[in-house]
C-alpha cells in the first residue's frame, strides 16, 4: 500500500489554478522529489498535504487514512512533518530549546501536572532528550546544542529546522528546498544525511529542490511539473532526459 496517495488535487487562488488535478502516489521507505520552474505549484502542494491550504477538490490520502479535511496539528500527528523555503525557528532560544519544541505533539500530560513537575511528566521529558540527542548525534549538531539559533550561520539553521522536524518522529518528512542558501560543500552532507534520515531511520521523505544534482544522487524517483499540472513521473535519469522537463525546467 502507498504511503501517500495525492488525488486530482487541485486549487485556485484569485483565479489563478495553481495545482491542476494533481495525482501522484509515494511509496514506504521511497526518497521522492518534486521539481519545476519557480510558479509551477510545487510549495503548493506541501501546502495542501499539511493542510496549510485547503483544496477546491481531490484527496490526500495517508497511510491509509483521508486526511484532506483534518487541521493541520492532526495531520502531524498522524506523522507528517515539514520544513519550510525560509527557516521558521525561534531565534532567540537555544537548538536544544528549538528541538525539544518539536518533541510537542508527542506530549501526554497536562498543564496541572506539568506545574507540579510530577514524575509523569519528569519521565516524559527525559524520553524526549533522548530523542533530541539520538538527533543530535545524526545530523552532527553536538557543537551548536546550547548555541542560540540567531548567531549560527544559514547552513547550520537549515538543518536544525530539519532536525526539529525529526524530532516529531514522522513517518513522511516534506523537506521543502533543502539545499537552498548552502553552499556545494553543504548541499553534499546533506545528500548524506538524507541517505541517513531515510535508511537508518526509515522515514520516507519528499522533497521540492531546484538543485537537479541533488535531486539525481538522492531520489528514488522524481515528478516534474510546470504551472501547476503534472508532466511526468519517474527515475531521475528520465525525467531529467524528457523533452518537456528540458523545455519547462531546464530552458532547454
Amino acid at each position: 500500500m502507498s504511503l501517500l496517495v495525492v488525488e486530482d488535487m487541485s486549487v485556485s487562488f484569485g483565479g489563478v489554478r495553481a495545482v491542476q488535478d494533481l495525482s501522484f502516489t509515494v511509496e514506504p521507505g521511497e526518497v521522492f522529489s518534486i521539481v519545476g520552474p519557480n510558479g509551477a505549484g510545487k510549495t503548493t502542494v506541501f501546502n495542501l498535504i499539511s493542510r496549510v491550504y485547503d483544496a477546491d477538490h481531490g484527496s490526500v490520502i495517508f497511510d491509509g487514512h483521508d486526511i484532506t479535511h483534518l487541521p493541520a496539528h492532526a495531520v502531524a500527528r498522524k506523522g507528517i512533518a515539514r520544513t519550510f523555503q525560509n527557516t521558521e525557528l525561534f531565534e532567540q532560544e537555544t537548538v536544544l530549546k528549538n528541538l525539544l519544541i518539536g518533541c510537542h505533539v508527542h506530549r501526554q500530560t497536562n498543564l496541572v501536572q506539568d506545574v507540579l513537575f510530577l514524575p509523569a511528566v519528569r519521565r516524559q521529558e527525559l524520553s524526549f532528550r533522548v530523542s533530541v540527542e539520538a538527533v543530535i548525534d545524526l545530523l552532527d549538531l553536538q557543537a551548536y546544542r546550547d548555541q542560540v539559533i540567531g548567531n549560527l550561520p544559514y547552513g547550520v539553521r537549515k538543518m536544525v529546522e530539519i532536525a526539529r522536524a525529526l524530532c516529531l518522529r514522522p513517518k513522511l518528512l516534506l523537506l521543502d528546498e533543502p539545499s537552498s542558501g548552502l553552499n556545494p560543500e553543504e548541499t553534499e552532507d546533506l545528500s548524506f544525511w538524507l541517505e541517513d534520515i531515510n535508511e537508518e531511520l526509515g522515514i520516507t521523505v519528499v522533497m521540492v529542490e531546484h538543485d537537479m544534482n541533488l535531486v539525481g544522487a538522492a531520489s528514488d524517483r522524481v515528478l516534474a511539473m510546470v504551472d501547476g499540472h503534472l508532466i511526468t513521473v519517474g527515475v531521475p535519469t528520465d525525467v531529467q532526459t524528457h523533452p518537456e522537463v528540458r523545455r519547462a525546467y531546464l530552458g532547454d
